[in-house]
């Protein structure tokens, strides 16, 4: 069985995507890097956290992917001139997967891998994090305001032990890199199509998984009322397609352990879902 080895183009990528979440942890803290070059270590605690969830999210797809000897590439890296710097990144899988105990492995793993490094992140960010009472703080002056996920706010409370309604968090940029893995673990939980989460539905409950990825459709489009770009995804995910594809050995039953697996990606789903991430979009 043969896999794929590091190329020009993964450490091109790689590069790429280092330098634009660079450049964007720079932009955060008020550091503009084509002006001020001598400061663009300013963007290294936001990159490198947030480079190092996306890496081990991955690295875990990548690890379970060789145990269950299925064909799959390193990640690949996808750089974007855009608040975080990039479209977060991917490894190509050769199919057929064997049965629904690789699937679950190969499905959970990324996002609980990525999940664990991110909450790492959040707390320890959190920790040199700046608190500012919201009275007197004039609207204009909020700047951009991001969503909480049940976890996040359980954490704030924890770490912070203040009151949300009452100060404002201005986020250290590894906390806003550690928020940045937590909603892309979320994402990546959605129980639609070949996502991780469509993955690990179609090993709980093989064909089922199309029927709640069709629920899962207009639940989305309602959302979208709420934060419009729950439909963009919706329309990507019409262009991917809501289907599965099925394993070799579909009649083989996921043990205790992997079922226990489920639940626990389940839980972290609904614990870092945020339904609107970017308030005022």
């Amino acid at each position: 069985m043969k896999y794929h080895k590091i190329t020009r183009i993964h450490i091109l990528l790689f590069i790429l995507t280092f330098l634009t979440t660079l450049f964007a942890g720079c932009i955060q803290v008020g550091v503009v890097p084509w002006l001020n070059p001598k400061m663009i270590y300013k963007g290294l605690p936001f990159s490198l956290t947030l480079l190092l969830i996306l890496m081990t999210h991955e690295l875990s797809h990548y690890y379970f992917s060789r145990r269950h000897k299925v064909p799959a590439t390193l990640p690949y890296f996808i750089p974007a001139p855009s608040l975080i710097g990039t479209f977060g990144a991917v490894i190509k899988m050769q199919p057929p997967i064997p049965d629904r105990r690789a699937l679950i492995d190969i499905g959970a793993s990324g996002p609980i891998g990525g999940f664990i490094v991110a909450v790492i992140a959040v707390i320890i960010g959190l920790n040199y994090s700046n608190i500012m009472p919201l009275q007197g703080i004039p609207e204009h002056q909020i700047g951009i305001s991001f969503g909480e996920s049940l976890l996040f706010t359980f954490l704030s409370k924890l770490v912070l032990n203040i009151d949300p309604d009452k100060y404002a968090v201005i986020l250290h940029p590894v906390a806003f890199a550690g928020w940045v893995g937590l909603f892309v673990t979320s994402l990546n939980l959605l129980p639609i199509g070949q996502l991780d989460g469509g993955h690990i539905m179609y090993a709980c409950f093989g064909e089922k998984h199309t029927l709640i990825s069709r629920i899962m459709i207009p639940v989305m489009i309602l959302m979208g009322f709420y934060y419009k770009p729950w439909i963009v995804l919706v329309i990507v995910m019409f262009f991917i397609g809501y289907r599965h594809p099925p394993v070799v050995y579909p009649w083989i039953e996921l043990d205790r352990k992997r079922k226990i697996t489920g639940w626990v990606s389940l839980c972290i789903f609904i614990l870092t879902f945020t339904p609107i991430p970017i308030k005022g979009i």
